[in-house]
């Protein structure tokens, strides 16, 4: 944190390392709990005896939180600052897990989607206020690098949640150590929903006491002067003006398509016969590598955007992943199933990229137009026109439709991407409690 009032944010890199690090536990915990429905899914999938197309429906739910939170969280930042947006959208999330264990002793299908979707409305909050922020801290040129690092540790906590879900909850269950196709008595389904009660409650507490750490802690805040300047400014500009941002409202909701529909039908993939042949609770332990490829492509890409364009890299990863889709289409057993897995390599920089590329040049408007992008990640509640392809048509054939995704993404990079009507970024200072004079 800087020592002096005369230093400026962002002149060394390191003034807010402190702020940076703090924020990245955030995204570790939204993409941990997020991660945990890749394994909830096939779980709840057995309890409540449930088709493809019921079960992505629990996942759409979760996404249509971010379609109605996103608007609300971003009128709720500019009420109340950053900083207590951030707790509020932890305690949100404490209380929707809590609220997972009311549903998993009823048990209730009912319940268990509101619940779903209060945790999505608080990370909803978290989003909007944290992708911006991170991207403002530093130079604009550098802004994707800066959000693809701390997306990297997003990716940690996707990473180690397949293996948290497959041990505490498909481990724990009649359901997820059978083999496919097993039917469960009503004793037994009734038993396999309790599993899920001892992850909510530790996943509760860990986010109360972030909350805690996060209120108290003299996290940098956008200045007094620059806000009241910005809100006059709002005025006097357009956010449709902007063809990075209209554009990228697309690509976010499209991306979110393809990445879903990815993770939430992964275990179910892998587990066929004529895949990999293996339970639930052993595909599950293969997720980590999916979302293993994606810390380690964000930690690279983040290094990459140092030297070469951001729209540049997002083109390459956005050919990539359409490539290895279609290997997953057309191939079986083995080669099929790390195919699906690589392409979490390729999907890792998209959604950073793509934010900090919409949100470049829209300076007052920052605020609204991360709102908008934020809300776009709505596009992951397609993923049941997945579910129903693969009803229709058989799973392997429905990942066509993510191999369609990834060209709309490559249409961003090389042309959507291009900022016009381009403001200056907002300013952001230390904290008053943090400088000595």
């Amino acid at each position: 944190m800087p020592t002096d009032a005369s230093d400026p944010p962002d002149a060394t890199g390191t003034n807010y390392r402190s702020a940076l690090t703090l924020l990245a536990s955030l995204f570790f915990m939204w993409g941990f709990i997020t991660v945990i429905n890749n394994t909830l899914l096939p779980h709840l999938k057995s309890v409540f005896e449930l088709n493809y197309t019921q079960t992505t429906l629990i996942e759409s739910v979760w996404f249509i939180a971010y379609f109605f939170a996103s608007i609300p969280s971003a009128k709720l930042i500019e009420r109340i600052g950053y900083q207590k947006s951030l707790v509020i959208g932890l305690l949100i999330m404490a209380a929707g897990a809590l609220g997972m264990v009311l549903a998993a002793t009823l048990p209730s299908y009912g319940v268990t989607l509101v619940m779903l979707f209060v945790i999505a409305s608080g990370i909803t909050l978290l989003q909007v206020a944290a992708n911006p922020y991170v991207a403002v801290v530093g130079p604009a040129a550098t802004a994707s690098s800066r959000l693809n690092l701390v997306q990297a540790l997003n990716s940690a906590g996707t990473m180690l949640a397949p293996l948290f879900g497959a041990y505490l909850i498909l481990g724990r269950s009649k359901g997820g150590t059978s083999e496919v196709g097993t039917v469960l008595t009503e004793a037994e389904r009734l038993a396999d929903a309790q599993s899920v009660v001892l992850p909510y409650v530790l996943v509760a507490i860990v986010l109360v006491v972030l909350a805690v750490v996060i209120a108290r802690f003299p996290l940098p805040a956008m200045g007094q002067a620059t806000s009241r300047m910005a809100k006059e400014e709002r005025r006097h500009h357009s956010l449709w003006k902007h063809r990075n941002l209209v554009f990228g409202i697309p690509a976010i909701f499209i991306y979110l398509i393809a990445e879903i529909g990815v993770a939430n039908l992964f275990v179910n993939f892998v587990s066929q016969p004529n895949i990999a042949n293996l339970t639930n609770e052993q595909a599950g332990r293969y997720l980590t590598f999916l979302w293993g490829g994606m810390m380690i492509g964000r930690f690279a890409g983040s290094a990459i955007m140092q030297k070469i364009p951001a729209e540049k890299v997002l083109a390459a990863f956005s050919i990539g992943a359409f490539i290895v889709m279609i290997v997953t289409v057309l191939a079986d057993g083995p080669l099929a199933m790390w195919s699906l897995i690589l392409v979490g390599l390729f999907h890792s920089i998209m959604f950073p990229t793509i934010f900090t590329l919409g949100i470049k040049g829209l300076g007052p408007l920052t605020e609204e137009g991360s709102g908008l992008l934020i809300m776009a990640i709505a596009g992951g509640a397609l993923v049941v026109v997945q579910g129903r392809i693969a009803d229709a048509y058989g799973l392997q054939t429905s990942f066509l439709l993510t191999a369609a995704c990834e060209l709309y993404i490559l249409f961003y990079a090389l042309w959507g991407a291009k900022t016009t009507d381009a403001l200056p970024p907002p300013e952001v200072v230390a904290p008053a409690d943090a400088v000595r004079s």
